[in-house]
């Protein structure tokens, strides 16, 4: 088993003063291994990359046209979304086409991530509900999932809710593996989480991208939650927020999906650097913890400047592309407080 190799550096002056290491897999929709960096078979839990897959079968069983969902709304499904204003009504507005209320939500609540929403919140002493989790769309879909079939509300994140199988199965058919296979635990929104080798992490987000091999139900189904998301990125994220901004970019030919504790999941559509479709799979194995600045914005220092730098070695970005996400990476700038310039970060691998 090869061990994590660097994937990322901050310098300061001409002095390597971080590195950061991680693993890499990219496997094309036929499950051939196309590049990989330190250990593509690394375990890693999903954690919200997984929001896709798990939207998956309520999709494929009639979900979208059972509650008439927009496509927003099944973007939001698969989200991790900040908790802008937008985001708040939107959860709210789904709920009450599915029937249920905020009070269902067994997420949990937590502080926003959107800077101007988050001012709101200490400005004005308010206690974040259900809703502002930024889970909260998938575990409305989940519970519309639960009614749609008649099974109980109280119980929908049991690991033995019917709905919960039917996600793990789902999951382990588009990855490759035995259900038995995938590691399971509890997510930071109480919902199970699943731990599998990169490889098969990626073989699931390329078979997402393109489901040429997949039944007619699923692969409908896939094309549903990728249009969704990549037709409303701002519902996946946040407006500025990476995910968010590359789909925007690239105008439905990429499809990316942060998890925390330093996994990625991108997809890339069939055409745009081979006749199949392609997934992407990383882990940063310090957890790339992200920081938030003055303007409490949040930022991952690792994830975007890596994701950036995988599509750049693989062609799937042109330049005016990379000009417009350059922000993000691959290499930038590290200026201080005063705006001095101290150093810079980069990526330092080669696929």
């Amino acid at each position: 088993m090869t061990m994590p190799q660097p994937l990322f550096e901050l310098i300061r002056g001409s002095t390597v003063e971080s590195t950061h290491f991680g693993s890499i897999a990219i496997v094309d929709s036929n499950g051939t291994l196309l590049h990989s960096h330190g250990d593509p078979h690394t375990v890693a839990f999903l954690r919200s990359s997984a929001k896709p897959f798990q939207a998956l079968p309520f999709v494929e069983q009639g979900g979208v046209e059972h509650y008439r969902y927009t496509q927003a709304e099944l973007a939001l499904s698969c989200a991790s979304h900040e908790t802008a204003q937008m985001h708040l009504d939107a959860v709210h507005a789904l709920q009450t086409k599915v029937g249920i209320q905020e009070t269902h939500l067994q997420c949990g609540p937590h502080l926003p991530g959107d800077s101007k929403k988050l001012r709101e919140v200490i400005r004005n002493d308010i206690h974040p509900t259900a809703n502002f989790n930024n889970c909260s769309g998938k575990h409305t879909s989940m519970l519309a999932f639960a009614r749609m079939r008649g099974l109980p509300l109280e119980t929908y994140l049991d690991f033995d809710h019917p709905i919960q199988k039917d996600i793990l199965k789902t999951l382990a058919e588009m990855c490759g593996m035995d259900a038995e296979k995938i590691e399971l635990g509890m997510d930071g929104c109480s919902a199970p989480n699943f731990a599998m080798p990169l490889f098969n992490a990626a073989l699931g987000v390329a078979r997402l991208c393109d489901p040429h091999a997949l039944n007619a139900a699923r692969a409908a189904a896939c094309k549903k939650i990728t249009a969704a998301m990549t037709a409303h990125p701002e519902m996946v994220s946040n407006w500025g927020e990476f995910d968010t901004e590359l789909m925007k970019a690239c105008e439905g030919k990429i499809l990316t999906k942060r998890g925390a504790e330093g996994f990625q999941a991108v997809g890339i559509m069939p055409g745009v650097i081979g006749e199949r479709g392609v997934g992407i799979a990383f882990k940063v194995a310090d957890g790339d913890k992200a920081t938030i600045n003055d303007a409490l914005e949040t930022h991952a220092r690792v994830r975007p400047a890596v994701a950036l730098e995988i599509l750049r070695q693989l062609g799937a970005l042109n330049e005016k592309q990379l000009k417009s996400l350059a922000k993000f990476g691959p290499e930038k700038e590290i200026r201080n407080y005063a705006g001095l310039v101290t150093g810079r970060s980069k990526p330092v691998f080669m696929l």
